[in-house]
């Protein structure tokens, strides 16, 4: 039984996102300058540009987060910035904000949604791979340092 919202960004959760990201960036990987600068400022980089932030809220906590950033098509977003406060992971929070934002997507007419991470993640890819996300071909010039594996969940 979910025990928590899902709401759309509000400036004052924009700390909330900014920690929850910077919270596993910094345990499994480091913090680059693109991280830095998204997180800094997510109605710049994010809102501003036609994306979307989502937060899964229980009373006045923040659990999680994640976003849908655009990208050069107009109708594929990048699904980026997925975090889950630690004390609360392994409660289906990422999950329930993954199937959120696939709604939001398939109700907008996205095309597809796609995703850079890292193999390292496990329980990460296990997911995307269990709602249907596949393996893309990695660009050379991806935008995280970090990333080993892109991919894609096509909607339309």
């Amino acid at each position: 039984m979910k025990t928590f919202e899902i709401i759309p960004f509000d400036n004052r959760y924009a700390k909330n996102f900014y920690a929850l990201n910077i919270e596993w960036l910094k345990t499994y990987f480091y913090v680059e300058p693109f991280d830095e600068d998204v997180l800094s400022k997510p109605e710049t980089h994010i809102i501003n540009k036609g994306g979307y932030i989502f937060f899964a809220k229980s009373s006045d906590t923040i659990l999680g987060t994640a976003a849908l950033m655009p990208t050069n098509d107009s109708l594929v977003f990048e699904l980026t910035k997925m975090a889950v406060l630690p004390n609360q992971r392994g409660k289906k929070i990422g999950q329930q904000l993954l199937q959120y934002c696939i709604d939001f997507a398939k109700e907008n007419n996205f095309k597809s949604l796609m995703l850079y991470s890292a193999t390292k993640l496990e329980n990460a890819i296990y997911l995307y791979r269990k709602f249907g996300f596949v393996e893309l071909e990695l660009e050379k010039d991806s935008p995280y340092k970090r990333s080993d594996i892109k991919m894609e969940l096509k909607l339309l």
